[in-house]
């Protein structure tokens, strides 16, 4: 807990001017880039997954400076070992004792690029800080900073040295985005923003700290979300449980995932109460990736993220209104 208190309108004034500062340096994208800070608004971990070059890496360094977190990249590589990612014990001659030392991860904002390019035992090493928020090395378990949140970056399209993501690292991430190309208005404006500013890259500034974060964080709390609304989540995580193209179904870690990103969705529409389609706009990023499809889908060329889209309109959805219940 932090001594700051927002409330949910607070923080949506603060959320529009981090989504504009980063808006200096990454043109487009506008949607991704509300999902990503409600994913961080709401506490987790974001994978994003595309074709190399549009904007990943950008999009999460403009992040990290724009909400004022101190930011860490590990460029995930086939020789890469768990001790780089976590630290590991060294002998200090000095004193002549074993002395922990830091890897990467003990920062606030940490750049997992490429993750998929890195053996799984390396990959497992995120596990424990991802959901634990916390490294446990000989016996000894260390707190990392606070607010703790990993950006992946992954290439879903190279399969030469690469590993697949394991369901139980996927399951650990909030949500999945894919950014898909500019239309070619932003893409004309983006080059035009090159030539303009004479730099390569653009000099962003923090527009907030870590402990409005935290703050803003605990903000979401108060975002009220009716039964009906939680019956809603529930018959939509069951139906992912029953599809005929869906082998394994949502986790229940999906159900509280999808209750946090819609109220983080609310309060980007400066509201305290969550809506139906609060729910049906993050539903896609926040379940897609925590299915598995059967194995004849693959071969059909069959995303998760349209099956999760076709689900949602076979639900039925709350007819009340949240705003009249909670008045």
């Amino acid at each position: 807990m932090t001594d700051l208190t927002f409330t949910p309108g607070q923080t949506a004034q603060r959320c529009a001017v981090v989504l504009e500062e980063i808006q200096h340096a990454v043109v487009g994208h506008r949607r991704s880039l509300e999902l990503v800070l409600i994913g961080i608004l709401a506490g987790g971990h974001v994978l994003l997954e595309d074709l190399p070059g549009l904007g990943k890496t950008l999009i999460a360094r403009s992040f990290a400076t724009a909400l004022g977190l101190d930011f860490a990249r590990i460029q995930f590589t086939p020789d890469l070992l768990p001790s780089d990612v976590v630290g590991a014990p060294l002998y200090d001659q000095r004193t002549a004792q074993m002395v922990f030392r830091p890897g990467p991860v003990f920062t606030q904002l940490v750049l997992a690029d490429e993750i998929n390019r890195t053996p799984p035992k390396t990959q497992a090493a995120l596990l424990e800080a991802m959901g634990e928020g916390q490294v446990s090395m000989d016996g000894v378990t260390r707190k990392l900073p606070q607010p703790f949140i990993v950006l992946a970056t992954d290439n879903p399209i190279e399969y030469e040295g690469t590993y697949e993501l394991p369901e139980a690292q996927l399951d650990r991430f909030l949500m999945r985005l894919r950014l898909g190309y500019l239309p070619t208005g932003d893409e004309v404006a983006m080059l035009q923003r090159r030539l303009d500013r004479h730099q390569e890259s653009a000099a962003l500034q923090p527009v907030t700290t870590a402990a409005e974060l935290i703050a803003m964080r605990e903000s979401l709390e108060r975002v009220e979300v009716s039964p009906d609304l939680l019956d809603y989540v529930v018959a939509i995580i069951q139906a992912t449980r029953s599809h005929p193209q869906i082998q394994v179904g949502a986790s229940p870690r999906g159900g509280l995932a999808l209750v946090q990103l819609a109220r983080g969705q609310a309060v980007l529409q400066q509201r305290d109460y969550v809506i139906p389609d609060d729910i049906k706009n993050v539903a896609v990023p926040g379940l897609a990736h925590r299915i598995t499809l059967r194995p004849e889908l693959w071969v059909r060329q069959v995303k998760s993220d349209d099956v999760i889209a076709q689900l949602l309109g076979t639900v039925p959805t709350p007819q009340t209104d949240p705003a009249a219940i909670i008045a």
